[in-house]
């Protein structure tokens, strides 16, 4: 009997392991609701309480990089949050247990315990409904000003753009930004408008692409509901147009936005537009572009060296990621061309570290540009060690590459078919080896069938005078060339 009693005793003695997961369980419960989820999977992943005595307990961190930004960023916070499961808790100390690393027996499985909770796609949810018939792009609500980095190339740009969110309408209109691909324009265009709407939720704030609006007005014309859509656009506080340098050959549209224009200004309502050039070389009708001059001009140009590595420690910040800073300057110092393509590097560390529990460094850095040729100028010299060689792409790759892009097989693009769906991507192929690789109009028209050399000029041209005026040509041309890193 007493044997029994004894084992029933042992059975209900409580295991420590089990009480500190329980115990650490209800704590990332609280702490997951107060952060990010980024961050919170990234910095409480493979965590676990080791031990507990009175008041104090010792939580286990895999990486010294880890409990650093620990006692930086989350001791307090995890102190309260312990102390509201369990109100006896008055210490967190941590301890470095690299055993800790992706051992499930020993920690919480974060994913398993914390799925993402997507919501479900709904068509057009890129949209938002302001008006009866008048919709908008919604406004990313990460882009702010306050957020916006300042530098010598944007200085005058920023400038403007927050004189216009204090008052709309005012000296500043219309508002023209320009500049090439991934500087800023649309975080600024953005930024703007969430500006003026966190002053005024109440003012009508349309944020379109030149695309959009050409849409629009294609669809009313169709419809003969041209009346009506001039009424909603005249509705309007605020009108944010994109890109509006693909409106060229466009007339009914330039004509509508003319219109348009004229009755915004009229009323004191504001108007900002980007373009990738300044209004005296856009391909539009000379009165649009007079009107355009008549406002306030400023340019968003590549930004300098401080200016990036500014960025990349904001961005390092907002992704709750310590990077050391001479992992930041040799980005800032390699990545030049634009704002995008920081980004994007950065956020190939990000991954890196996030899969991998890797913190980056120069040479997984350099690594990560060589594989996406993002720096053609990299030196043993610079990184310390030996650049894998690139490979250059070829005729061949262009071909291959439309080929998997559109659909088409190889032979259709060497072949005699003028169909639309084998032309296009022929002309495309073509158009990439003479602009970017250098091949001959006389290679090409060889490579390409025997054709005549002037069959492949005429394909170049009208490639060229597309990019000019069609965005979704533009776009495939930047993918293409992207992919084949050509960019």
């Amino acid at each position: 009997m007493t044997s029994s009693v004894s084992s029933s005793s042992a059975r209900a003695a409580p295991n420590p392991a089990e009480s500190h997961n329980a115990l650490w369980l209800e704590t990332l419960k609280k702490l997951e609701s107060k952060l990010q989820r980024s961050a919170f999977i990234t910095w409480f992943r493979d965590t676990a309480i080791l031990g507990r005595e009175d008041g104090k307990v010792v939580i286990g961190l895999p990486l010294t990089t880890v409990m650093n930004w620990h006692i930086e960023r989350y001791q307090s916070l995890t102190i309260e949050a312990l102390k509201e499961t369990d109100s006896a808790i008055t210490q967190v100390v941590y301890k470095v247990d690299g055993g800790l690393k992706d051992n499930r027996e020993r920690t919480i499985d974060l994913l398993d315990y914390f799925p993402e909770h997507r919501k479900r796609k709904l068509p057009g949810k890129q949209e938002v409904k302001l008006a009866e018939g008048l919709t908008s792009k919604v406004l990313n609500p990460r882009y702010v000003l306050e957020k916006f980095v300042v530098g010598s190339n944007n200085r005058l740009a920023q400038a403007a753009c927050s004189a216009v969110a204090i008052s709309p309408g005012g000296k500043y209109n219309p508002l023209f930004l320009y500049g090439g691909v991934g500087l800023g324009k649309t975080h600024l265009l953005q930024g703007t408008g969430n500006a003026i709407l966190q002053k005024n939720p109440k003012a009508t704030v349309v944020y379109s692409t030149s695309e959009d609006f050409t849409n629009q007005v294609v669809e009313a014309i169709r419809l003969q509901k041209m009346e009506q859509l001039r009424k909603r656009y005249r509705q309007v506080d605020v009108l944010i147009i994109d890109d509006i340098q693909f409106l060229a050959k466009k007339e009914r549209t330039q004509e509508e936005f003319f219109h348009t224009f004229n009755s915004l200004y009229e009323a004191g309502k504001q108007i900002i537009i980007s373009s990738d050039r300044p209004p005296d070389e856009l391909q539009l009708e000379d009165r649009l572009v007079s009107r355009f001059e008549r406002g306030m001009i400023a340019d968003v140009s590549e930004p300098d060296y401080e200016t990036r590595l500014a960025i990349l420690q904001e961005k390092s910040q907002d992704y709750e990621l310590f990077i050391d800073l001479s992992v930041l300057q040799f980005i800032a110092e390699h990545t030049t061309k634009n704002v995008r393509e920081l980004e994007g590097i950065l956020m190939q560390a990000v991954a890196q570290y996030e899969l991998e529990h890797r913190m980056p460094t120069i040479k997984s850095i350099a690594e990560i540009m060589c594989k996406l040729n993002k720096d053609p100028h990299l030196k043993e010299e610079d990184v310390g060690f030996v650049v894998p060689e690139k490979k250059r792409s070829t005729l061949q790759d262009v071909m291959e590459l439309v080929s998997k892009y559109y659909s088409v097989s190889i032979d259709d693009l060497i072949g005699q078919s003028r169909v639309r769906e084998v032309l296009l991507p022929r002309q495309m192929a073509m158009y990439i080896g003479k602009e970017y690789l250098g091949v001959s109009f006389v290679r090409l028209g060889e490579a390409f069938g025997n054709r005549d050399h002037t069959t492949v000029m005429n394909a170049h041209k009208k490639i060229a005078r597309n990019t000019q005026g069609d965005s979704n040509v533009l776009r495939e041309v930047h993918t293409l060339t992207t992919e084949l890193g050509l960019r």
